[in-house]
């Protein structure tokens, strides 16, 4: 599957219980097809007693969300939506299809 974000990119959710939340990309899947946002899609998780934790306890944490359900969102305009892809100079890049500038920054 085809990865149009990568680590580090701002990204807005576009379905799902957290639609229209903004946030980073701290990891991508691309064999699985899934991306991790932070603070975004928070589920609790139930941890036993271990010798790091004592107490156990719940604690949240950010679950994997399909790729198909972010955008990436171009820090120039703001525009958050669909991307091309193009030439500036001789490196290949992901172009914002409203401004034309970069995402990735050359």
């Amino acid at each position: 599957m085809l990865a149009r974000v990568k680590k580090g990119d701002q990204v807005r959710v576009i379905a799902g219980k957290d639609k229209g939340a903004d946030g980073r990309v701290l990891r991508v899947d691309p064999a699985r097809g899934r991306v991790i946002v932070e603070r975004v899609n928070l589920v609790k998780r139930h941890l036993r007693p271990s010798q790091d934790r004592p107490e156990g306890g719940i604690i949240e944490r950010e679950a994997a969300l399909h790729l198909s359900n972010v955008v990436p969102i171009c820090s120039e305009c703001g525009h958050a939506g669909r991307i091309r892809r193009g030439v500036i100079g001789d490196k290949r890049a992901r172009l914002c299809l409203k401004c034309g500038e970069p995402l990735d920054k050359v």
